[in-house]
């Protein structure tokens, strides 16, 4: 039974390189999406200001051993660009979270979040899981068309499941790729192409 996160890896693919998110990423995130609040809209920490801002929201996400952080690095530049993390395994149904992802927005509407998940969900599932979950805001429509656009099925909506930012409400919008599904996904989404989400 897989009940515990996965470790620290680098996985690669010709758009991106995935690599245990550290502190040296930082000035490349915060040049690619500090102080940009429609990219951090959705995430729990706000919109970082200052490089100094983002290092903390990191180093935090680094030390908290409920999450595998992973930057998120262009191959094309060999810049960070985003970071994501694995999380949230409770054991009992085998399941691993992809989440906390955010990309900077020069590489929206690009092949990155597809590469991104091709990597990340393949592995999840050679490691022995048997679900990756996704989660988004409820208002967040283009992660969700994002989510189903990688096979992503809907699973339910957790109403008032978390605080955001702005001391509102979220409803979170809960989605699930299991094993068996995956490789007609995969093979459907197996070319990264311009112009994914």
């Amino acid at each position: 039974m897989t009940s515990k996160l996965p470790e620290p890896v680098v996985l690669e693919n010709a758009v991106v390189r995935l690599e245990p998110l550290a502190m040296g990423h930082v000035p490349d995130l915060f040049a690619a999406a500090g102080g940009d609040d429609e990219v951090w809209r959705w995430l729990p920490a706000g919109t970082p200001r200052t490089e100094a801002e983002l290092a903390k929201v990191a180093r935090n996400l680094i030390d908290d051993d409920r999450h595998v952080p992973l930057a998120v690095v262009r191959r094309e530049s060999g810049r960070a660009v985003g970071w994501t993390t694995y999380g949230d395994v409770p054991g009992f149904d085998e399941s691993v979270e992809i989440g906390w992802t955010w990309y900077g927005r020069a590489v929206w509407r690009t092949a990155v979040n597809t590469a991104c998940k091709l990597l990340l969900i393949d592995h999840a599932f050679a490691l022995g899981y048997n679900r990756v979950l996704l989660k988004t805001d409820v208002r967040n429509e283009r992660s969700q068309n994002a989510i189903r656009r990688i096979g992503g099925v809907h699973e339910g909506t957790l109403r008032r499941h978390r605080r955001r930012p702005d001391g509102t409400w979220r409803d979170t919008v809960c989605f699930g790729i299991l094993d068996d599904e995956w490789p007609h996904h995969r093979a459907r989404l197996s070319t990264p192409r311009e112009g994914g989400a």
